[in-house]
């Protein structure tokens, strides 16, 4: 059996000699901030924690694809939350911890960075991003969606936003979603969250998949998300 690469790819047999497949980064861009407390924080650990068995799944489906996962917390600041590219087969989900404000622009410009430094830029796939907040942006948050789709992989990106309850602002993460036609994710409460996080971490995966980078390229429709059963008044956050 030939042994993974050094970045968790196994090299694809093929006529001739091996074929390393083609990296598919997939980061998860969260909501770290003080309106996170309790049951939203939660539940968003759980969902992601309880997606990773099925991204592996997914992503042992397509060989020809290495699913290598980080993820971004912000709050007061956007730091990385799991910072190197960690092939799925390796990924554990470390919880958030809610506290602070909610600096998305700053989040989005550590994403646009890490792609000026992605060096397999044009040999990759669509990267997946998935951006997930129950508030509204606290600084500049146009500057750093700016500086993200400056950005070839960027530009490229499958983008899908979650939105936690009633006071996201929706508006500004439609100017996120790269499908105009898939609107904003409206999770109401936890069983929702569950069920669009299971959706962003298999369909979109399988998705990002066969979407090879392009010069110029533009990103993929989104595949229609699952239908969620309407939340009672009371279990609404």
């Amino acid at each position: 059996m030939t042994p993974p690469s050094e970045t968790g790819g196994v090299p694809i047999k093929r006529p001739g000699g091996p074929l390393a497949a083609r990296p598919l980064h997939f980061i998860w861009i969260v909501d770290g901030s003080g309106s996170m407390q309790g049951e939203k924080v939660q539940s968003l650990n759980y969902a992601i924690r309880s997606a990773i068995p099925a991204m592996r799944d997914e992503a042992q489906k397509n060989p020809n694809a290495r699913l290598l996962v980080r993820a971004i917390r912000f709050a007061d600041t956007a730091t990385w939350h799991i910072p190197d590219p960690t092939p799925i087969e390796r990924l554990a989900w470390p919880d958030i911890v809610a506290a602070g404000t909610t600096s998305m622009g700053a989040a989005l410009s550590l994403v646009a960075e890490s792609f000026d430094e992605t060096p397999e830029s044009g040999r990759g796939l669509a990267p997946v991003l998935v951006l997930i907040t129950d508030g509204r942006p606290t600084d500049d948050f146009a500057e750093g969606l700016a500086k993200l789709l400056a950005t070839p992989l960027g530009q490229s990106a499958i983008r899908l936003a979650i939105a936690i309850g009633a006071d996201a602002d929706r508006k500004k993460l439609e100017m996120f979603v790269s499908d105009p036609q898939r609107p904003v994710l409206d999770a109401s409460n936890a069983d929702q969250l569950v069920a669009f996080i299971q959706f962003a971490s298999t369909v979109l995966v399988k998705q990002g998949s066969t979407l090879r980078l392009e010069p110029g390229g533009k990103p993929g429709f989104i595949a229609e998300p699952p239908d969620v059963n309407p939340v009672p008044e009371d279990l609404v956050w």
